[in-house]
């Protein structure tokens, strides 16, 4: 995997609409859902919630499409703050350097290492697209750079999943060696991205649906989260700042 960098990436910095607000942003989470098979288990722990048999997959990724970090072989049924809440608390986990952080959907508890959108408001892309539909107040253009910015993440899943196509159905293998399968190929695409830039695939969408609206602050964020409630009004202070001070630049966007 990569090494998290330290110098403000270059998508960042050559953009008004992201610099200086996300200047210590290194890139961005995500849990997607990969098909599996699972025998002589209970099978119910991993029927995700379109009831399909998968695990689930948390990555980080910079804005060259590189993977950051991957922790696999997690049930389908469980929560994406849940497996982020696992993959900090690994003597091997997940690192955010002092300063940084990485951008999350709303299924993600807000805090200083991992910046979240305002729930409640428009997020999605999509809610932007059309005459009259410009950003409103402060949350609105918060999301619209926010969303903006962290489609990197969907990106780079949508390329892993057509470069490999193992992943579009269950493969025949134990579930430890389909676990340990979405690492290997995680160096792998690492690896092309940096020998093989030319070589770009047709981006599979990932069909996984954001919670925006689904889920409630502060619930079922995992033991990692739960006794945060202090660092959590911070962050969520800081981010009021930072939609506040997008929204004060708004001309020069």
């Amino acid at each position: 995997m990569v090494k998290p960098g330290f110098v403000v990436p270059e998508k960042i910095r050559e953009s008004t609409r992201f610099y200086p607000y996300f200047k210590d942003c290194i890139g961005a989470i995500s849990g997607t859902h990969i098909p599996a098979m699972v025998t002589g288990r209970d099978t119910n722990n991993y029927r995700n919630r379109h009831g399909t048999i998968s695990q689930n997959v948390l990555a980080a990724c910079n804005f060259d499409l590189e993977f950051i970090y991957v922790i696999s072989g997690w049930e389908g049924s469980a929560h994406d703050s849940k497996v982020l809440s696992d993959a900090l608390t690994r003597r091997n986990g997940l690192k955010v350097p002092q300063g940084k952080f990485f951008l999350g959907d709303c299924g993600f508890p807000n805090r200083r290492q991992f910046l979240t959108p305002f729930r409640g408001v428009r997020y999605h892309l999509q809610d932007f697209v059309g005459q009259g539909r410009d950003p409103e107040n402060t949350k609105e253009l918060f999301n619209l750079c926010h969303a903006s910015l962290r489609n990197v993440v969907e990106r780079k899943f949508g390329i892993f999943k057509s470069r490999f196509t193992i992943f579009k159905t269950a493969p025949p293998f134990s579930y430890r060696t389909q676990a340990e399968l979405v690492l290997a190929c995680a160096e792998l695409h690492n690896f092309l991205r940096k020998e093989c830039r030319s070589d770009e695939f047709p981006i599979e969408p990932d069909n996984k649906e954001s919670s925006s609206f689904s889920i409630n602050e502060g619930k079922d964020f995992g033991p990692f989260f739960e006794s945060q409630e202090q660092e959590r009004e911070n962050a969520n202070a800081w981010r009021a700042a930072l939609a506040a001070d997008m929204w004060n630049d708004v001309g020069i966007f």
